[in-house]
């Protein structure tokens, strides 16, 4: 494949498309960047020879356009000496180099075409270049998060996660299980007669605090009477 047919291929892909049917997305752009800054090697290259081209057919017009005024003062030296016949062979030499630069003139416009076209295909190739650098980046950013996810998803579904909670639902259990083990051993007991006769104290001890009560609310009762 020629240099620009390639360039041309390069400039006109659509990245994403491209992107999109490779297997390989991430393996797909290296090779492009690679093309690419390969590509733009050649094309630099091809400038430069482009440019020394331009440089000689330059240099060369420059001579012929001495060598044409050299030729015309010695026409019109020969003509101030009389001698047509020498003057009419220098004005020959002076055409026939006029035409001689009138062909550099071609290939010197040829020059300045090509390196115009050189600079706008490096100019589109550097920004496409450009582009597939930045998703490559991008790209990269997309691998690495997906990764990330698949990592994920995978621990959800390796049976760790059911595991831990599997555990902890079964501590609660186990947790369960001790403090009805506590409550099971205060069932079926009767109550001692230890118990009894504290329940009785204390139930003596409220009725004299009562009876204390009745009789002060009494007492205040009947001063309230007297002093009517």
């Amino acid at each position: 494949m020629g240099i620009f047919s390639r360039l041309t291929d390069i400039v006109n892909a659509n990245i994403n498309s491209l992107l999109d049917r490779a297997e390989d997305p991430e393996k797909m752009i290296r090779l492009m960047i690679q093309e690419m800054e390969d590509t733009v090697v050649e094309v630099r290259s091809a400038a430069v020879r482009a440019i020394a081209d331009r440089k000689e057919i330059v240099r060369r017009l420059g001579q012929l356009e001495d060598a044409q005024r050299d030729w015309a003062a010695k026409a019109e030296f020969a003509v101030s000496k009389g001698r047509d016949d020498l003057a009419r062979g220098a004005l020959m030499a002076r055409r026939k180099l006029a035409e001689s630069g009138e062909v550099l003139g071609t290939e010197l416009a040829a020059a300045e075409e090509a390196l115009g076209k050189h600079d706008a295909d490096l100019a589109r190739l550097q920004a496409k270049l450009e582009e597939a650098k930045a998703k490559q980046k991008a790209l990269a950013i997309r691998m690495q998060t997906a990764q990330k996810r698949v990592q994920i998803k995978r621990t959800l579904h390796d049976g760790r996660i059911d595991e831990a909670l599997a555990r902890y639902d079964l501590l609660h259990r186990r947790i369960d299980e001790l403090e009805g083990e506590a409550e099971a051993f205060e069932m079926g007991k009767g109550r001692s007669l230890e118990q009894e006769f504290a329940d009785l104290q204390a139930q003596s001890g409220l009725d004299d605090e009562l009876d204390a009560l009745k009789r002060k609310v009494s007492g205040k009762d009947d001063t309230g009477a007297n002093g009517q």
